[in-house]
């Protein structure tokens, strides 16, 4: 399929591991050039070599992005490489291990500022490039936890206020520059190398399949490849028509889809 991205610039942030390496991959195979970051060089070295054969395609930036001049100092990073960013993917997002409902609002604070505002942070930065073009693609990687009570508190919150900024600026976007689309796309559990669930198989798999028998309808988690080449498709024009779309990819996991639970 030709999503006619070819030559588009991709920024995603925590693109070298997990959904976002996937995310990466699908991106460059469709001939589109992708700057992906990470805090971890190990991972972008790993990303490098693994995805050799785009070498001219794929730009790596090892950075954090909560720090006070993260954002800026990321977007000057991308101008020396003389690129204007076309596709956003806000992938990069954690519980930050922070699980406590009662924590402080410092580490409210922390969780807010990584899975929220260097979303929007980044939006502010390049939306409007995208809308002197009247073509842009933003996809932010939310959570099914942001719909219903599953996750922690404050991840949940936080993925909760993600999609809510996607689904009401996504109308803005569709007013001010129908090129520029906005979606969020809300994976089920994915297995990711070195991932919660991936220790969870190693350390304790009856906790995994008790998990995957209440829970899954499917019964078995997702992979990373099964995520990738859908978001690709929302940052392709074939994603037109979807200005605020909040789209879960999660075999029926959410607890609003699952019917059975309570039509015995």
């Amino acid at each position: 399929m030709n999503l006619k991205i070819n030559n588009k610039v991709a920024l995603v942030t925590g693109g070298a591991r997990g959904i976002g390496r996937s995310i990466t991959e699908n991106l460059l195979l469709e001939g589109a050039k992708v700057i992906s970051t990470s805090r971890s060089e190990n991972a972008l070295t790993e990303l490098r070599e693994e995805l050799k054969n785009f070498n001219d395609s794929l730009f790596t930036i090892n950075t954090g992005l909560t720090g006070v001049d993260d954002i800026e100092k990321l977007i000057e990073q991308i101008r020396n490489y003389d690129l204007d960013v076309d596709i956003l993917i806000n992938n990069a997002g954690d519980t930050l291990n922070i699980k406590d409902p009662w924590c402080s609002l410092d580490d409210w604070r922390k969780i807010f500022r990584l899975n929220f505002e260097v979303p929007v942070q980044l939006v502010n930065h390049l939306a409007p490039k995208m809308k002197t073009k009247n073509w842009g693609r933003i996809v932010n990687i939310t959570s099914c936890a942001g719909l219903e009570n599953s996750g922690p508190v404050t991840f949940s919150t936080t993925k909760a206020a993600l999609s809510a900024y996607t689904r009401s600026m996504g109308r803005i976007l569709a007013i001010e520059a129908p090129g520029v689309v906005m979606t969020a796309l809300f994976p089920g559990v994915v297995i990711t190398k070195g991932g919660h669930w991936d220790e969870i198989l190693r350390t304790n798999p009856q906790h995994a399949e008790k998990y995957l028998s209440e829970r899954c309808p499917l019964g078995r988690f997702g992979h990373i490849d099964e995520i990738g080449p859908i978001v690709a498709v929302y940052c392709s024009e074939l994603a037109s028509f979807c200005h605020g779309a909040i789209i879960p990819i999660d075999a029926g996991q959410s607890k609003h889809f699952m019917y059975f639970n309570y039509m015995d």
